[in-house]
């Protein structure tokens, strides 16, 4: 066969194996790259294949032997992780944590956007009371009452709490 005869013989298999690699896989990301692994494997080994005749049913066993193979081998770094003692349950987000990050993302985002920031700032991005202060431009105890009220209030939207409406003074 010559090189274009195989890529459109390739190519015509593309979707049945698509839609197979999917279902192995349940994730449409690693179908796609199970699948291009064993395009390329097919690619590679073209001149061993056995039964000319037989191109999809040697997909497919491409296609599942790759699949089998990957998942050895998170098995077994799964294992290994283990055996080092890294906790890899984990790894793996349980339904309670992610509601817990759910909740604690749309409590951040009922927050005022001074506390979001301040909260930002220090919590994800790391910087120091002395950093955010040079920012804001205030003192660093400000910016540490700041801080603790902003958590406090995280910490009430988190609970459930729905904040009062802040009062205004009017003359």
């Amino acid at each position: 066969m010559s090189a274009s005869e195989i890529d459109a013989a390739l190519r015509e298999q593309l979707p049945s194996l698509w839609r197979f690699a999917r279902w192995l896989a349940r994730d449409p990301h690693a179908a796609d790259d199970l699948v291009q692994a064993a395009m390329e494997r097919a690619i590679t080994r073209w001149a061993g294949r056995r039964d000319e005749q037989a191109l999809r049913p040697w997909l497919f066993a491409i296609v599942y032997r790759q699949f089998l193979d990957g998942q050895r081998r998170s098995q077994r770094y799964a294992g290994l992780l283990a055996r080092l003692g890294i906790a890899g349950a984990e790894s793996q987000p349980s339904a309670e944590r992610e509601f817990l990050a759910r909740s604690t993302l749309e409590a951040m985002q009922r927050l005022p956007v001074e506390q979001r920031s301040l909260l930002l700032w220090i919590s994800v991005e790391g910087l120091s009371y002395q950093e955010v202060a040079e920012i804001l431009q205030v003192p660093i105890g400000t910016v540490m009452s700041r801080l603790s009220r902003a958590r406090q209030a995280l910490r009430r939207l988190s609970d459930g709490e729905t904040p009062a409406p802040a009062l205004r003074l009017l003359k």
